[in-house]
């Protein structure tokens, strides 16, 4: 094994925010080495042309500013399929519609309650700008999109083409309808635009959400990649699924990972790239890192340098 030296960090008021990136793998920190690491090999997965690139996501980060670095990623097309949650898809009608306030961790949760805003973190969500405004645009996107009188089915992906569709480019849905980017939520009856479909099909029993036809969309982009890779932005069942379709051509060969989540209770959402080796949903040859960190703060930077390496 060899080992390097451990250089001090040199910047001054010239140096550029790539630079830094460069440094850090040198620096001995302790997770700047994978920060600047993961740079790396999200430029080389972005510019492998023959490399099938999953983007998967949490919900709760499309409730922050954010979602425009997510909605830019999509609109620049580096990835090929977006694995996510229902909350992205809540929070993305919720926040086009409407707009969420600054807060605070300690704010009285009892008091919010009173006022009628929900908390997310530090993020405010007044009531009349998420579950109204979900409910209305999604029985009118439903309503309005979708032939009421055949016996039809549809698949998650399906059903984000739709909300797209009637969104604008402030919506990561919209960039990746444009894009023809598949959004797959294996976990959608688990927020507002879920339960509006549950409601939807109440009304129309010809209708029906087939989950498992992302199934088939996934198989056939999976099984004819030659190479695939993952950008996995928390954990939970974005990232698992996002893992568990890659087991069927041998691992991803490409695998970068931001969690805040700790490995010792044997979480998924806890468990780092190396992990999914063992289960060969990780290829053993494979570029990969785990950067523990929180994504918000992370994400920018990593942007800022991807715009000026891609």
């Amino acid at each position: 094994m060899r080992l390097n030296d451990v250089n001090d960090l040199i910047i001054n008021q010239d140096t550029t925010i790539t630079e830094i990136f460069q440094k850090l793998s040198t620096s001995g920190g302790f997770q700047s080495k994978n920060l600047s690491e993961g740079l790396e090999i999200l430029v080389s997965m972005i510019n492998d042309k023959k490399c099938l690139k999953f983007f998967s996501f949490v919900g709760s980060i499309i409730s922050t500013g954010l979602r425009g670095i997510i909605k830019d990623i999509i609109k620049k097309k580096w990835c090929d399929v977006i694995i996510t949650t229902c909350g992205a898809l809540d929070h993305d009608i919720a926040r086009y519609y409407s707009t969420y306030k600054n807060g605070d961790f300690t704010l009285d949760d009892k008091e919010l309650a009173n006022k009628k805003i929900h908390r997310l973190g530090n993020v405010l969500i007044p009531f009349d700008n998420y579950g109204k405004i979900i409910e209305n645009k999604m029985k009118f996107f439903l309503e309005n999109n979708i032939n009421k009188t055949d016996n039809i089915e549809f698949s998650t992906s399906d059903i984000t083409k739709i909300i797209g569709q009637n969104m604008g480019e402030e919506s990561f849905l919209y960039w990746a309808q444009k894009n023809k980017i598949p959004v797959i939520v294996p976990g959608i009856m688990d927020g507002a635009v879920g339960t509006q479909i549950w409601l939807f099909m109440q009304k129309y029993p010809n209708f029906k959400l087939n989950v498992t036809a992302d199934s088939d969309l996934l198989s056939s982009l999976v099984f004819k990649a030659k190479r695939s890779g993952a950008f996995m932005i928390g954990g939970g069942i974005s990232k698992h699924h996002t893992l568990w379709w890659n087991q069927y051509k041998n691992g991803l060969d490409y695998a970068v990972y931001i969690t805040t989540a700790e490995e010792f209770d044997g979480s998924l959402s806890g468990a780092i790239i190396d992990e999914a080796i063992s289960w060969g949903k990780v290829s053993q040859h494979a570029k990969q890192t785990t950067i523990h960190g929180e994504a918000t703060t992370i994400l920018p930077f990593i942007y800022s340098c991807l715009l000026n390496r891609i």
